[in-house]
């Protein structure tokens, strides 16, 4: 299931503070497992149930980096959107995503500075209403001008 704003651009001349996005996935077994073949990251928490009973998480877990993409999927595709650079990007991870778990990854305009372009966006996943990963983002936002 997939749930979201349409895609496409917000140029920064349009962009304005508080201004949010969002999608909703639900993360599955083939996307962990995707995501491993992809990254590399074969870690037994996330691939193995025997091995992921045994942690402190009592069961396989999404990547985190898995729950993050989805937060570049927001900026890249909705907020501000195609031909958006990302500059930076802190996270904190708090609560872990289990396999079948309906990630909300939300964006929200914090700071834009005109002139360099420049846009702070507030970033977060949720799971029921709960934070799992949070943090800030730093991008290079497109421009309707042509100069």
């Amino acid at each position: 299931m997939l749930d979201n704003f349409p895609r496409g651009t917000i140029v920064i001349e349009e962009l304005e503070i508080g201004m949010t996005r969002h999608l909703n996935k639900v993360v599955t077994d083939e996307d962990i497992e995707m995501f491993a073949k992809v990254s590399t990251d074969r870690n037994p928490v996330h691939l193995d149930d025997d091995y992921a009973q045994d942690t402190i998480f009592e069961g396989r877990i999404a990547h985190g980096m898995l729950t993050a993409g989805l937060i570049s999927a927001v900026i890249g595709e909705q907020l501000p959107g195609h031909g958006t650079v990302y500059l930076g990007q802190s996270l904190k991870f708090l609560a872990p995503v289990r396999p079948g778990d309906l990630v909300r990854a939300e964006v929200e305009v914090m700071e834009i500075d005109h002139a360099k372009r420049r846009v702070k966006l507030d970033t977060r996943c949720l799971v029921a209403g709960k934070p799992v990963l949070k943090g800030e983002a730093t991008v290079l936002a497109p421009s309707g001008k042509f100069d």
